[in-house]
This record gives C-alpha cells, structure tokens and sequence, in this order.
C-alpha cells in the first residue's frame, strides 16, 4: 500500500534530523504516543527507518531498500516530476531510460507520445513500453539483479556503447551536497556512466528524499547533467552549483503532508 502523509511526514523528519523521538512526533502531530509507535512500527516493517528506545533512526545507508518499498517513498513527487520529463520529449525522440522506480514513473507518462525508440537497462521500464506498438524497446544485455530487474555489468555497458540518443533520462539513489551522484551497486554505475556518455541531453529524474540519502559509489558529477526535474531543492548551495554549470532545473513543487 502507498504510504500516507503522515508516513511521508515522518519519513522526512527521520532523515532530515536523524533521530526523532516519539515524544517530538506526538507534539508535532498532535495524535497519541500510540499512533505515532504504530506509524514507526509500520515504517520499520517496510524498511524505511530503524525503530530504536523511545523512537527512529533513519534506515542503514549501507544497503539499498527492497524495490517495492522505494516505489511508494514520495509516490506523488514521482508522478510530477514523470509528467514534467514526458513534456520535454518530442515525439520520434531516441531515448535511454536507466533503472529506478522514477524511470518507472517516467516510461508511465512516456505512454501517449508515439514513435519513440527506447532503449533500457531495466526490465520494468522494457515491460511498461513494449505492449505499445508505436515504440520500438531495445533492452541490454547483462546480469539481471533480482531485487528490482535491473541489467548491470560489463555486459550492459558495451551493448548500450553501441548507442548515441537525444535523450538520457537517468535516476541515482543519492546525491550529496557538492553535486557528487551517488549509487549503491559499482556495476550499475558502470552502465550509468557509459548511458550518460552516450546522450545528446541527459535528463535527471530526482525527488529532494535523495538529498537525505548517502551511497557508496559516485557516478559522477551534477554538472553532467543537462536539466534536472525535482519537487525542491532547499539547499542554497546546491542551486549555486546548478547556477554556475548551466543546469535547467525544473522543480515541480512540494507535496504537502498532514
């Protein structure tokens, strides 16, 4: 089920303070100490915090969350941030999607364009696009990861070289605040960096939760980037890197929670 707004709300809060208590967050929602123990067991059972004495911590950086879960985080951010990319792309447009539930999201909005080719890395996106007759849907060659469908490796790399398209539409698990884009596998970032090599415009797709996040592995840098859809960026220094690289930002605007 998707999460609710408090959901959202508390899992923002986690993360942006690191720690909260229970006491913090009946205040702040005015509901009962039990409500908000339900709304953390709820959360903790899904993945998304660590449940610790008297309240949260946010959830282990150290590995990525299950698929199903990161498709709920921040559902309506997506969904506008997906519509916004799918107004940027003419029709008959060659395109590269990479994997990541908002690529998902993406391919979704992408459904009533027509003549597009794409070429993807991420099996949901090639099972989204291919029972449309008006696209053509190339998909690379490589190890399938289990846990979301994903191609990667070597194998991804040098059958995606063999492209060159208008657009790259690609997602990242973090981003931290000097403008480094972070990932969690080393092989996906291997077909990451080859698909932006390899893209007239590379567009990224990116709600703010990936402001909060950290990853192991850099991809590379935001500067890479051509435009950049977000809900918000809050950070003053980030928008000053976005400002001096040239970077059409686009932010879709905030979802507000209860």
């Amino acid at each position: 089920m998707p999460l609710t707004d408090r959901h959202e709300k508390i899992l923002e809060l986690v993360n942006n303070k690191r720690k909260v208590t229970v006491e913090e967050l009946t205040t702040y929602f005015s509901v009962t100490p039990q409500t908000i123990r339900k709304n953390l067991n709820d959360l903790s059972q899904k993945r998304l915090i660590q449940r610790i004495h008297g309240g949260a911590i946010p959830y282990s950086g150290t590995t990525n969350m299950e698929h199903e879960t990161r498709r709920l985080i921040s559902a309506d951010k997506k969904y506008r941030i997906a519509k916004e990319i799918a107004g940027l792309i003419p029709e008959k447009s060659s395109i590269l999607l990479t994997i990541g539930t908002t690529t998902e999201a993406v391919a979704t909005a992408l459904e009533s364009h027509n003549n597009l080719l794409i070429i993807t890395n991420n099996i949901n996106v090639a099972n989204i696009m291919r029972v449309h007759p008006k696209f053509e849907v190339i998909i690379a060659s490589g190890v399938v990861r289990s846990s979301d469908g994903g191609i990667i490796g070597e194998s991804a790399s040098v059958s995606l070289n063999q492209f060159k398209v208008d657009y790259a539409i690609i997602s990242v698990s973090a981003i931290d605040e000097d403008g480094s884009l972070l990932d969690f596998d080393f092989r996906e970032v291997q077909v990451l960096q080859k698909i932006i090599q390899n893209a007239h415009h590379v567009i990224l797709a990116a709600d703010s939760t990936k402001f909060t996040r950290t990853a192991p592995v850099r991809i590379g840098h935001i500067s890479q980037v051509d435009t950049f859809v977000t809900d918000h960026i809050s950070s003053k220094s980030f928008k000053k890197i976005i400002q001096e690289a040239d970077i059409n930002l686009i932010e879709v605007g905030v979802v507000k929670g209860i």
